[in-house]
């Protein structure tokens, strides 16, 4: 099968608040809202579909581990432009979320080199943003 540019991808997940969601969603990460009912929403998640359900949290497994540093899984998130990446961290720190792992490059100097950081959204939920300095390295 060959890959497709204009596949999307679906990802439902529990949350706790859909109002804390929402804001955070929104607010921090610059999605838009599509459908929702009082049990879920789904947001345009960088043109993928997120669906966020009230229900319960599942606790973290702390087992992954990038540059020494532990980090929770699953995890999802973006590969996005460094553009939405500096946006993304700017308005985190301006709501004074805390970090689960600090924005930085990984791998500098190589050509895989890449921003990363870890974050939580309200329920927990743990996502990772990465920005590539060169997009071709993405599946390298």
């Amino acid at each position: 099968m060959e890959n497709n540019t204009t596949t999307k991808f679906h990802y439902a997940f529990h949350v706790k608040d859909l109002n804390d969601t929402r804001s955070f969603y929104m607010d921090i990460l610059g999605c838009k809202e599509g459908r929702s009912t009082e049990k879920w929403i789904d947001f345009n998640f960088f043109g993928h579909q997120l669906s966020a359900h009230l229900g319960e949290v599942k606790e973290l497994d702390w087992s992954g581990e990038v540059d020494g540093k532990k980090v929770p899984l699953p995890h999802f998130g973006a590969i996005i432009d460094l553009k939405d990446f500096m946006e993304i961290t700017t308005k985190m720190r301006t709501a004074g979320k805390q970090f689960v792992i600090e924005p930085y490059i990984r791998y500098q100097g190589k050509p895989s080199a890449q921003w990363t950081m870890f974050v939580l959204d309200p329920s927990g939920n743990p996502l990772e943003f990465k920005s590539f300095l060169n997009n071709e390295e993405i599946f390298k």
